[in-house]
């Protein structure tokens, strides 16, 4: 269940947290290197699913340093329960410091995809970073997720985030310093504790499809420079999806902002990208590995203990 938590010794890292008994932090306890070049002004990100959430997150964290952010997603017109279309989110950028451009796209249809890419290249001059964020959810079990529910998951999460870094790759060849983040687990698929599959085998297929692209385009793309990694959380994130999907407010109680996702994922897109490839990364660990020992400043509920939290569905 998301609202179950795990204890777990968390273990110093590079002497920055003290080793206590608690959750969240760490699984892997060896340090992590980044190699920091540069903030990123100037830089453009191309975003999926960025009109809310993780992905706006990451946008707005960026717009900070001056950056061009391509806002790419479904939503143009505001819904009743998910809030953020790609125009509100293009001006929350805008005001935070960056430059912005509002795409309307389906990362479904391949034609959406290319002219989501040629119009960034257009207006910006080029991409330097391409965030694999949009994702389709069902957290149901093999007899109860229907069949077009499967395919809109995969067609979304993997075939999605491949054919966005397949059109994309071209012109992150040509960036000084280009990233490939997705969105997506760590690959311990086969933990001899925990069966990540069992529960909701579909969805979990289809995530592990992103997480895959990036493990393998780490190779591909080496000799480009082009790093590839993925990003996952360690508990729940307060984001529509968990709201209206994944529990409710209990939920959303329980979880961190999206604001730790966008600030590990700024420490590894501002890494050399030929010496940060290749990473299946948790949040916490980044933040800690960069020398952040108050985790707690991120969770929903001032005051809470970490142990309270809900943990993430493959951590």
């Amino acid at each position: 269940s998301c609202q179950q938590t795990a204890s777990r010794r968390l273990k110093m890292i590079k002497g920055h947290v003290e080793a206590q008994e608690t959750a969240w932090v760490m699984k892997n306890i060896q340090p992590l290197d980044f190699f920091p070049k540069g903030d990123l002004k100037g830089k453009t990100l191309l975003i999926t699913g960025a009109s809310r959430g993780i992905g706006l997150a990451i946008g707005l964290r960026a717009a900070k340093d001056g950056a061009n952010v391509a806002v790419a997603a479904k939503t143009t017109e505001p819904h009743p329960k998910l809030p953020g279309t790609i125009y509100t989110a293009a001006k929350e950028i805008e005001e935070a410091g960056g430059k912005s451009l509002a795409i309307k796209c389906d990362i479904r249809d391949e034609e959406s995809v290319k002219e989501a890419i040629q119009k960034t290249v257009d207006t910006f001059g080029g991409i330097d970073i391409l965030i694999n964020n949009a994702s389709a959810i069902s957290l149901t079990t093999t007899p109860l997720t229907p069949m077009k529910k499967y395919d809109l998951m995969h067609s979304i999460n993997t075939r999605g985030t491949y054919m966005m870094s397949k059109y994309a790759a071209e012109h992150l060849a040509k960036s000084e310093n280009p990233h490939i983040l997705n969105i997506s687990p760590p690959l311990d698929m086969f933990s001899q504790n925990t069966n990540w599959f069992a529960p909701h085998v579909a969805y979990t297929m289809a995530k592990y499809g992103m997480t895959l692209c990036a493990y393998g385009m780490s190779g591909e793309f080496k000799e480009e420079g082009i790093a590839c990694n993925t990003l996952w959380p360690r508990t729940a994130i307060a984001t529509s999806a968990v709201k209206n999907l994944l529990g409710g407010d209990a939920v959303m109680r329980m979880s961190r902002t999206p604001e730790i996702m966008s600030d590990a994922a700024y420490i590894i897109l501002t890494s050399d990208s030929r010496k940060t490839t290749g990473g299946f990364y948790m949040d916490d660990e980044v933040l800690a590995s960069n020398g952040e020992d108050h985790m707690e400043k991120y969770n929903c509920i001032k005051g809470a203990r970490n142990d309270d939290l809900a943990a993430d569905y493959f951590s």
